[in-house]
């Protein structure tokens, strides 16, 4: 009969209704399982960046964000430092380099040394244009080199390993780059030694009040006034940091990048920056030639610039080298 039809008709869909929701359960917990297992999956130990890329610098942004810098072209690559996935933000030009890096966070900004052309760049990483460009010294090729960078609240602090200055850009409230920069002479202990690299990685405190600088030459630290660029030699009770590059203050530990000593010194600093000693070192049987160093969480990534396989690809010093492989590696803080 018509009712018996009806019947057997809502019986189906009371049965095809039971199995949506069986299925709709099961996905859900399937879901709800790959997320743990995500979130529990290990941080990859070595990010590959693209091969030929020569990177230098590395700073870490928003989220898990991670970028390296070319020394080629000043190219701009951003990645993941969970999936080791990235492609490039910010595009090369030519007559121009990316050394050491710094995201402000406040605008999505990446502040970024030139190098050898005594420049510095400000790239927006939302959609990789230009914000800002600086020549802060027209003297030619290789007679600045424009090395590292730091942001504070009112201001980007640039290093230059050949000449005994730090290059400051004023930041408005809501860190809008000046147009125009500063430059603040290096007075005090702070010894340049001619012909050789000097000051290169630059810190800040957090509260802006002083910076920290590294000379590679001497392998000494500073802590430099920001004001005045008055230098006073941190004193690590005859210990060194030789080779010292990029630099990384966390908290009141100072971790440094020596190059080629292939490891990170681990320096504990008293809290007004004064003195200070080595009291370790960090190293990672993946290191090649690491430059500068970015944190995340409990974990520190160096990028690999591999200077002894393959010399700087600036004019007159190396070939950019297509097929040679780079990449960030992970170390635990200790």
């Amino acid at each position: 009969s018509n009712q018996s039809k009806r019947f057997s008709w809502q019986k189906r869909s009371g049965g095809q209704l039971l199995m949506i929701a069986l299925l709709l359960l099961l996905t859900a917990s399937l879901t709800a399982a790959q997320g743990a297992r995500d979130a529990g999956q290990p941080f990859p130990e070595v990010i590959p960046v693209p091969d030929g890329f020569h990177p230098e610098g590395i700073a870490t942004g928003r989220g898990h964000t991670f970028y390296v810098g070319s020394l080629v072209d000043g190219a701009i690559y951003g990645g993941d430092l969970r999936t080791g996935e990235g492609d490039l933000v910010v595009q090369g030009q030519a007559g121009r380099a990316a050394v050491g890096l710094f995201v402000d966070l406040r605008t999505n900004y990446i502040f970024v040394g030139g190098g050898p052309y005594g420049t510095g760049y400000v790239y927006d990483l939302s959609n990789g244009t230009t914000v800002a460009e600086y020549q802060f010294f027209a003297g030619g090729l290789f007679t600045s080199f424009v090395n590292d960078v730091v942001v504070t609240r009112d201001a980007a602090y640039f290093s230059d390993s050949f000449r005994p200055v730090v290059y400051r850009v004023p930041l408005d409230a809501n860190g809008t780059p000046s147009a125009a920069s500063q430059e603040l002479t290096l007075s005090g202990d702070f010894v340049q030694v001619p012909g050789q690299f000097n000051g290169n990685g630059i810190e800040a405190a957090p509260n802006g009040a002083s910076l920290i600088l590294v000379n590679s030459n001497l392998g000494q630290l500073y802590r430099v006034d920001p004001s005045t660029g008055n230098a006073t030699a941190i004193d690590l009770g005859g210990d060194s940091v030789p080779s010292g590059d990029g630099i990384l203050l966390d908290g009141k530990t100072l971790y440094v990048v020596q190059n080629m000593q292939e490891q990170i010194a681990v320096v504990e600093l008293d809290p007004d920056y004064t003195s200070g000693a080595v009291v370790g070192t960090l190293s990672s049987g993946f290191f090649r030639t690491p430059t500068t160093v970015a944190g995340f969480g409990n974990s520190l990534y160096a990028v690999n610039a591999r200077f002894a396989e393959a010399p700087p690809p600036f004019p007159g010093l190396g070939d950019p080298q297509p097929s040679l492989e780079f990449e960030a590696v992970r170390v635990f803080k200790p």
